[in-house]
């Protein structure tokens, strides 16, 4: 069963929704693939004009899937290396693609779920949803989508969030230029149709040239940074502090550094 749906209407709109909602569409390996196989195939067509990144359920995107957290805490460096890498390259697909990439964000979105919002070239998010880079509970930094967080937020707001932990709301979401629109539930899909419309007017070569210059002109992720995220990454998951903190999640108890 896939735990990625892919839809494309008559006008070139292409859905592409995370179907895990019993797991609160927590990032599983199975998903990562999945979305790079999307952003594989609407890369090479030429009829889509738009996409719009959705999910079911109640929640966006809880972060990493436990199974997939557990599987690292006994995993070697390569290993690890190589799981981190798979993420960054799906996330370095979707945030190459040429074109526009509304972010439909229906529900709270945690760690890898602020990453997939953060390669959203706009996100249109419900009122009431909630936001959190929560890896540094857990011992851990938010490396591999941190380029995309970065690039798309600024430093000077990564720091207010970015290490903290902290669960902030979608008014502070638009403040840091995480969220654009925020509206009531019901008018939902009505307000994201209203941010794919205006793209049928424009040409598509143009578009697809106008996101490259934004890219170009804005902080540098190639080969070496998202390299050096990954390594950030692994050499924390061999930190004593991982050991305990990813311990403490599972077994539903404080890690030592709480007060």
């Amino acid at each position: 069963m896939t735990v990625v749906g892919f839809e494309e209407d008559a006008r070139g709109v292409a859905r592409v929704t995370l179907q895990r909602a019993e797991k609160r569409n927590a990032m599983s390996g199975e998903m990562i693939a999945e979305l790079a196989e999307v952003a594989a195939r609407i890369g090479a067509s030429s009829s889509i004009r738009v996409v719009v990144l959705a999910a079911e359920g109640d929640v966006f995107c809880a972060g990493g899937d436990l199974n997939w957290m557990r599987a690292q805490m006994v995993a070697d460096a390569a290993t690890r290396r190589r799981e981190a890498m798979t993420l960054a390259m799906m996330l370095k697909s979707l945030n190459e693609l040429d074109v526009p990439v509304i972010g439909r964000v229906q529900g709270n979105a945690f760690g890898g779920g602020v990453g997939l919002m953060s390669v959203c070239d706009l996100v249109v998010a419900v009122e009431g949803a909630k936001f959190g880079l929560t890896e540094t509970r857990l011992g851990l930094i938010p490396a591999t989508i941190g380029p995309y967080v970065v690039a798309r937020i600024g430093a000077a707001r990564a720091r207010r969030v970015f290490f903290s932990s902290r669960v902030f709301d979608v008014g502070e979401a638009v403040d840091l230029g995480l969220v654009a629109r925020v509206v009531p539930a019901h008018d939902l899909d009505a307000a994201v149709e209203r941010e794919v419309a205006p793209y049928f007017a424009c040409a598509p070569g143009a578009v697809a040239e106008a996101k490259q210059l934004v890219r170009n002109l804005g902080p540098v992720i190639d080969e070496g940074v998202i390299s050096a995220s990954v390594d950030a990454l692994v050499k924390r998951w061999e930190s004593d502090e991982v050991d305990e903190g990813t311990a403490a999640f599972f077994e539903r108890r404080p890690a030592v550094w709480m007060r």
